[in-house]
Formats: C-alpha cells, sequence, structure tokens
C-alpha cells in the first residue's frame, strides 16, 4: 500500500514534462503581466516609439528565452545545497531528487503571479510601473507604503512571504518522501531544509542587502 503512495506522489513525476509545463506556465503569465498590465502604464506609452522602448522591449524578448536557463541554474542550485543538507544528517538521497524536489515546489511561486496579475487586472486597473513592481501578494511588502522603503530592502520586503514559507514547506515534504522511499526515518527533514537552504535564503537576503547600491 505504501509503495502505491509513493509512485503516485508529485515529486515522482517526469521531470521532462513538469519542467516543460512550468516553463510553458511562466513564459504565459509574463506575456499577461507585459501585454496587458506593464505595458499599459504611461511610462511605457511614453517610450513606446523612443529608443528607450525597443531596448527596453528587447529586454523583455530576452526574458522570455530566458526562462528554462534560469529555472535549470535554480534547480540546480538548490537541488544542490537540499542533497549537501540530506547528506549532512546522512539521507541517502540522491541529487536528482532532490533537484525533482525543488522542481515541483516552484509551482508555488506560480500562485502568486497569478493573484499580481488578477489585481492590476481588476482591482487596481490604473498602476504605475514602480507599484507593478513593488508589489507581491502576501509578503512584508504589503505592510510598508513602497514610496518610503529604500529600494534596497523592496526585494528582501518582497521575498518573505507566505509563499516564501509555502515553498519550503514543499521542500520538507519532497525530503521526506524520498527519505521514506530510502527506508529512513523523515523526523529530520525539517532539519535538514532549515539548515540548508533556509540558511542560505537568509544569508543571500543579507548579502543582497549589504552589497547593493
Amino acid at each position: 500500500m505504501s509503495n502505491k503512495v509513493e509512485q503516485s506522489s508529485v515529486f515522482d513525476s517526469d521531470k521532462k514534462l513538469t519542467f516543460v509545463i512550468l516553463c510553458l506556465l511562466t513564459v504565459v503569465l509574463l506575456y499577461i503581466k507585459k501585454a496587458f498590465i506593464e505595458s499599459e502604464t504611461a511610462a511605457f506609452e511614453f517610450l513606446q516609439d523612443r529608443p528607450e522602448g525597443m531596448i527596453l522591449r528587447a529586454i523583455s524578448a530576452l526574458q522570455f528565452f530566458s526562462i528554462p536557463f534560469v529555472y535549470l541554474w535554480k534547480f540546480t542550485v538548490i537541488g544542490f545545497v537540499v542533497w549537501v543538507g540530506c547528506f549532512t544528517f546522512g539521507y541517502r538521497i540522491t541529487f536528482t531528487q532532490c533537484w525533482s524536489v525543488a522542481l515541483v515546489a516552484e509551482f508555488v511561486f506560480i500562485v502568486p503571479e497569478m493573484l499580481k496579475i488578477g489585481w492590476f487586472l481588476f482591482i487596481q486597473t490604473d498602476p504605475n510601473l514602480p507599484e507593478i513592481r513593488a508589489f507581491y501578494p502576501l509578503s512584508l511588502m504589503n505592510f510598508f507604503n513602497y514610496l518610503a522603503v529604500p529600494y534596497r530592502y523592496h526585494y528582501v520586503l518582497k521575498s518573505v512571504s507566505l509563499f516564501e514559507a509555502a515553498y519550503i514547506w514543499c521542500l520538507v515534504q519532497g525530503v521526506k518522501h524520498f527519505s521514506m522511499k530510502a527506508h529512513k526515518q523523515s523526523s529530520a527533514t525539517w532539519w535538514i531544509v532549515t539548515t540548508s537552504y533556509v540558511l542560505i535564503f537568509l544569508l543571500w537576503l543579507i548579502f543582497y542587502i549589504i552589497v547593493y547600491k
């Protein structure tokens, strides 16, 4: 019975197909955000026929093409970090399995992008670019006026959110799933993720604040 449960887990899904679906979802959401929200702001309309507007369109095009490469890099780094945590605690979970965990957990961040699009399409329908870039659902940024917060803290305040907590929970569930497949007790999975991914995540935010200019 337990084997059937393990095989039906989302963490055992086909990695190639899951990766393609994630990339396609990201491309669609990015297109909607740029075509129906960002391009409708006064700033984009002002720059539309100027050389600066051509540069912005070129950068936007590069964003679409870079999506799979950014994801590959992100999952490789996070998968490695989690794998090191598993190895440190004596868990025989492979790097490939940790990579799969990072891949599946990434779907959590699709939700805030959908909420952001819905917010600016149906609620706050006339935003400016700074408002769009400063907005992140259910994050610490919602407790501050973005105009009163130095820009160096925007990324940090947006990163600390309920969705980041959900992402961490998914990492824990993935490690727990593969630890059970390896016939290992799952009692240390929270410690594994906390001392690997969460620690690196917090150090990265501190580093970002220090080096930002």
